[in-house]
Formats: structure tokens, C-alpha cells, sequence
């Protein structure tokens, strides 16, 4: 069965990059709902973000920002079941320090912790803190972060890591207590060097399934990214599973749902989407098909967000659930909203009682 869980607004304005979305101002309070009535209406999982620095332009799109692992400490701890993941910067904390943060966060809620690895695409978010984003580092930033991470998993299964390698010199490095359980490892790498790095590292690739419009087939190009993802995990031998990043904007009718994606469309941040671009562009060996190139690419066709779109009544994005879900292969969805307090509800209420791909597990709630 298909995995569902909920990207959480750590940051300003969510993932709308306008004015007229929902200001969705990040909090404690509004993270810690959000995930509670996720939990509640039975999902599997919420991961947060870690961004240092928003975009330019009026909408403020992810100028105000929590952090990631203090804030599902702060919800590890008032949660039971829901699996939980933060997000590391790795070019600013150490790989023993995070695997501690983690094996802590273990502590508060065992066996449900795991760790998001993010490489760093934003210029402006690492200098202003006098960290370079060269083009070394795009260029060899994934055999940084599989350094990076066999020091994690070396203290998290042995307790000691004299790891040797490029990047980082372990000397007789400890860790104690160990987490539980293990704690699995996700990434969101798109390019053939991001794919293969979650495959022989990681548990799970967050992709992307594209398509901007109405009446898109809604798995147009998921089957090709999720047997990419397959293809990388066989040439290494491992299982890693292929989970996949949309929006959810619904109503009680097709019309209501649409006329709130066009009023948000009326404020799109053009200044915001050519900062992006400008940020994006300044990896200069990025390939077609990689994070950067696709956030490069926002500025032509401008919108408040790039990501999948599912937008109808409540019956109809039930139905498009179904349809991604049975892409073979693929073993999760991760949700965004419009408005995401109100966005969870009708997720729970209306929207998920309707999908036949989550009655085995809503009849073992049931049970």
C-alpha cells in the first residue's frame, strides 16, 4: 500500500509563491496541528525542510523559517505513531553532530525518526553565512554527502566511526546511546548522480512527478522518474523507494478549487521566480533533469509553484490519489496544501474516504 504523509510549512507562504496565497506564517502551533491531525486521519509520515534563506520579491516566500530538527523534537514529543524527518544542511553541521541530533530525537520517539540529506542548491543561503557554493561543490556534492553519510550510519550501527575520506577524518569518533532502530535516510535527488546517491545510501528518493496543467494525465512521466529511481536501487542491490512531492488544492466543487488557484495565480511573485532562477543558475553544471535545472526552468512559464497539481472537488482528487498510487513502483506520497490547516481536514474528512487506496488502511484503523 502506498505511503502518504505531509510536508510540513516550516517555511513562509508554504509552497505558493505568491501574494495572494495563504500567508501561512511557520509556528510551533501550526506545525505541531498540522501533524497531530495527520496523525489522527492516519498518515504515515511528515517531513520538514531545512531553508536558511527566502527569495527576494513581496511575497516573502520562505523569508521566515524554523528549524528543522528542534521543531520534530518539539513534535516527536507530542506525537505516537506518525513517522517523522528533518532536514540537514550537511554543508553546516558535522555528520557526527547530526547523527547525535537524530539519535536523540530517537530517544523522545523510537523507531520513528529519520533524516532528510540536503546538499545545498542556493548560493545566497551558504555565503551569507561565508560558505562558498563553488562549482566544485555542484559538481562533487553527492560524493560529499556519501561521505557524510556512511559517518552517520558508522556511529549509528557500530558506535564508532575512523572513517578516512575525502571530506571527513574520523579519529576513534563515538556515539553513545545508538538509536533503537534504524533510522532511514531520504534524499531528493533528480539527476543521475542525485539518483544514484539516495540509491546506494539512502531509503527512500523524494521526485518530482511535473505537469502544470488542467487536464494533464496526472502519472504523465511518474512511471519514467519511479523506474529511474528502480533502475539505480538494482544496480546497487537495495530497495530504495520512490516517493513523490505534489499540491493538493480542493474544494466541494471543481469550480470553487479552481477559482482559488487562479485568484492565486493573480498574485504570482515574478521577483521571487527570476531570484529563484538567478539562484539556480549558478550551477552551471547541472543536467537536464536535476533540481536546478527545473527551478531555472520556473521563470518561462511563471506560476506560484512548480510542483503537481492536483485541483478538482473532493471526488476528484481522490480519484487522481488512485491513479498515482498504482504507478508500479511507486511507494509514497508526500502532500502539500493550498492552506494546510484546512488542507489536512479536508484531506481526513473528505478527500481520503474516498480514495480505494487507503481502505486496508483505514479498516485497520478501524479495527
Amino acid at each position: 500500500m502506498t505511503q502518504i504523509g505531509v510536508f510540513i510549512p516550516i517555511g513562509s507562504r508554504g509552497w505558493l509563491i505568491s501574494t495572494t496565497s495563504p500567508k501561512t506564517m511557520p509556528s510551533f502551533d501550526l506545525n505541531r496541528t498540522i501533524v497531530q491531525r495527520a496523525e489522527h486521519y492516519g498518515l504515515d509520515f511528515a517531513l520538514s525542510m531545512i531553508k536558511l534563506r527566502g527569495y527576494n520579491g513581496p511575497s516573502e516566500y520562505w523569508v521566515h523559517n524554523l528549524e528543522s530538527f528542534t521543531l520534530m523534537a518539539g513534535i516527536a514529543a507530542v506525537t505516537k505513531r506518525i513517522q517523522l524527518f528533518a532536514s540537514t544542511a550537511i554543508l553546516t553541521l558535522p555528520p557526527a553532530l547530526t547523527a547525535r541530533m537524530a539519535t536523540t530525537i530517537d530517544s523522545i520517539a523510537p523507531g520513528r525518526f529519520g533524516v532528510n540529506i540536503v546538499t545545498g542548491w542556493q548560493p545566497k543561503e551558504y555565503q551569507q553565512m561565508g560558505i562558498e557554493l563553488t562549482q566544485e561543490h555542484f559538481a562533487n556534492r553527492y560524493d560529499y554527502a556519501a561521505e557524510y553519510v556512511t559517518v552517520m550510519q558508522d556511529l549509528w550501527t557500530k558506535g564508532v566511526s575512523d572513517f578516512q575520506g575525502r571530506y571527513f577524518q574520523m579519529d576513534d569518533c563515538k556515539l553513545s546511546p545508538q538509536p533503537s532502530a534504524h533510522i532511514p535516510i531520504v534524499g531528493a535527488g533528480q539527476s543521475e548522480k542525485g539518483m544514484e546517491f539516495v540509491a546506494k545510501h539512502g531509503d527512500f528518493n523524494f521526485v518530482g512527478a511535473g505537469g502544470p496543467g488542467k487536464d494533464i494525465n496526472v502519472t504523465d512521466g511518474l512511471r519514467e522518474t519511479v523506474g529511474r529511481v528502480e533502475a539505480a536501487a538494482q544496480k546497487f542491490g537495495r530497495d530504495t523507494g520512490a516517493f513523490t512531492l505534489l499540491m493538493v488544492i480542493a474544494d466541494r466543487t471543481e469550480e470553487m478549487a479552481w477559482a482559488k488557484w487562479e485568484h492565486y495565480k493573480t498574485g504570482t511573485d515574478i521577483e521571487a521566480l527570476e531570484w529563484q532562477a538567478m539562484q539556480a543558475g549558478a550551477d552551471t553544471v547541472a543536467k537536464e533533469g536535476s533540481t536546478a535545472a527545473g527551478l531555472k526552468r520556473g521563470i518561462q512559464n511563471p506560476q506560484p509553484t512548480g510542483l503537481l497539481k492536483l485541483i478538482g472537488s473532493y471526488e476528484q482528487v481522490a480519484q487522481m490519489l488512485d491513479e498515482i498510487a498504482g504507478t508500479p513502483g511507486l511507494k509514497g506520497i508526500m502532500l502539500t496544501f493550498d492552506d494546510f490547516v484546512v488542507g489536512i481536514e479536508q484531506f481526513g474528512e473528505h478527500i481520503q474516504p474516498l480514495m480505494r487506496s487507503r481502505q486496508p488502511k483505514l479498516l485497520a484503523a478501524a479495527e
